[in-house]
């Protein structure tokens, strides 16, 4: 067994069945795609790197045959293997050209193929396969006036530009993490496509003074498996995030807010296709104190209650999801109480969830509607595609 296959499909089976050709230009990022080839293979795709000679002084052809477990092109020979991977009976559902160089992406432009990488660029854009390219280079070589026309035209042959993210001097190749979503987002059922959906998660923070703070347990996991899973079924995703524990997508455009009044200060901003909420938002605040409060001493804090957010992101938008957390319930009552909140609100959906659960990968939860309750109880990550379903069901 070839070591690529030890980690085949063991993160998902997203890409199971799809064909990825890489093509690896002569820069520096080009030791970013050694991880990125065995992401996408853990995901279930094959990987077939091609090389050109520049990109071969910085990783070598073995260890992309170790990476993807596919011996990587790096001459164009009697085989024809530029026509057998994209020509018109193409084997292959994407070529990714990662990292790609100001001279690379000037060559495509220019219809010229003077290495394999190139020449692939050729046929894919002859024949239709899919081509997205993540640049890399000098801020001064991107901004370059000829670099950018040449971007400019790919873009208007149908090219997609992953991209790349400035960094003082440098214009730096996307992560593998981003690459992959937008892997995924590609090769994904198109549900979502066109829709906006909002998503606000993780928790609410009240100051008591200066240091201290009334919030919840909400490390915001659930609003970022949301948010993710909704960009790769097509969605346009903004994700709004309060305290949280966790990582943010970089490719999903994100606002934060600290308290409660903070967010409602947003919702007015509201005018999406459908808004989730698994945010877990204080329902007290307390009458801040400046400074830091001595902890030498008694005090007391005196709470009172704070606007329901719900109703007036209800009244923005027609399709709105709600989560109810409670403890301790049988299924019968948790459904009730989740139902109550849906017809007090007019929700499309309440995701009533276990908050002895909160921090796992994993949740117990069960989607409420207006006639029926499924339970969805499963990691995260799955929750996410059961709840987007309902959401889809909605538009």
């Amino acid at each position: 067994m070839h070591p690529s296959e030890e980690i085949f499909c063991t993160k998902s089976n997203k890409l199971r069945g799809k064909t990825i050709i890489m093509g690896i230009t002569g820069s520096v990022a080009a030791v970013e795609c050694f991880a990125t080839i065995r992401e996408m293979i853990r995901h279930g795709a094959k990987v077939i790197p091609v090389m050109s000679k520049e990109a071969q002084r910085i990783v070598t052809p073995e260890s992309l045959e170790f990476a993807s477990g596919n011996q990587p092109v790096t001459e164009i020979t009697g085989k024809a293997e530029h026509v057998s991977l994209l020509g018109d009976r193409s084997v292959a559902d994407l070529f990714l050209i990662y990292p790609a160089t100001a001279n690379t992406i000037s060559k495509i432009a220019q219809g010229i193929d003077d290495t394999p990488v190139t020449t692939m660029a050729t046929v894919a854009l002859g024949s239709g396969v899919p081509i997205v390219i993540a640049p890399a280079m000098h801020d001064s070589m991107f901004r370059n006036p000829a670099v950018q026309r040449n971007i400019r035209s790919l873009k208007g042959d149908g090219v997609m530009f992953l991209g790349p993210h400035i960094d003082d001097l440098r214009a730096k190749v996307v992560s593998k993490e981003e690459v992959i979503a937008w892997t995924f987002k590609l090769m994904s059922k198109n549900d979502l496509k066109g829709k906006r959906i909002l998503v606000i998660g993780g928790r609410s923070e009240e100051p008591i003074d200066g240091m201290r703070i009334i919030t919840n347990r909400s490390t915001g996991l659930m609003a970022v498996h949301i948010a993710e899973r909704a960009f790769e079924r097509g969605a346009d995703v903004e994700l709004w995030m309060g305290g949280c524990s966790v990582p943010l997508p970089e490719y999903v455009p994100i606002r934060r807010f600290g308290t409660v009044g903070e967010l409602m200060e947003m919702v007015d901003e509201i005018d999406h296709d459908a808004v989730i909420v698994p945010a877990a938002l204080a329902d007290f605040t307390s009458l801040s104190a400046d400074g830091k409060i001595p902890s030498d001493r008694s005090v007391k804090i005196e709470l009172r209650p704070v606007p329901k957010v719900l109703p007036a992101i209800r009244r923005k938008c027609g399709n709105v999801i709600g989560f109810k957390a409670e403890s301790g319930l049988g299924r019968e009552e948790l459904i009730a109480k989740a139902r109550a909140r849906l017809e007090e609100y007019d929700l499309t959906a309440v995701v009533a969830n276990d908050i002895d659960s909160v921090g796992r990968i994993s949740s117990s939860a069960i989607i409420v509607g207006k006639e029926d309750a499924e339970d969805v109880s499963d990691t995260k990550a799955n929750m996410a595609d059961s709840i987007l379903d309902v959401c889809a069901g909605g538009l």
